[in-house]
């Protein structure tokens, strides 16, 4: 028996139903957990969260097509401080998902695949989604503040 994970075989059939050895894909226990898996996985999780996020905003604008009532519910909902966290959520997520694109544009033009530079671009895109997060909620703050005058 192998001692190293990569040197692993297990006995398999090729398509005439010979018995052959063939190598074993790498297990996740090879491999060391790093930042850019977690992020993967999160930019994965977003772009599902956007996805519903976008479903409750049509949601709010079929009220607004109902009438003056179904409206008036959809804002009591919406405006209520679970409905405002679950819109906080869905702009964060959305931001994420829309600056790892980015990420992943400039990996699809073949550029930055090196460990460090995908790590270093990493932490910088959650810094910047914590900004773009920021200034999301202080542009929303604002704006409530101009409207109750």
């Amino acid at each position: 028996m192998a001692s190293d994970g990569r040197e692993a075989f297990y006995h398999g059939t090729d398509t005439e139903g010979q018995a052959i050895r063939r190598p074993m894909s790498p297990h996740l226990d090879i491999y060391r957990f790093r930042l850019s898996m977690a992020l993967s996985i999160g930019n994965r999780m977003a772009g599902v969260a956007s996805a519903l996020g976008a479903l409750l905003a049509v949601s709010w604008l079929g009220a607004l097509a109902q009438g003056p009532r179904s409206f008036a519910r959809a804002q009591k909902i919406a405006t209520n401080p679970l409905g405002r966290l679950v819109f906080l959520g869905w702009g964060v997520a959305t931001l994420y998902h829309f600056v790892a694109g980015i990420r992943h544009l400039i990996w699809d033009s073949g550029a930055r695949f090196e460990k460090k530079e995908i790590d270093r671009d990493g932490k910088r895109s959650l810094f910047l989604t914590g900004g773009l997060s920021v200034g999301l909620v202080a542009a929303f703050v604002t704006l409530s503040r101009i409207r109750k005058g």
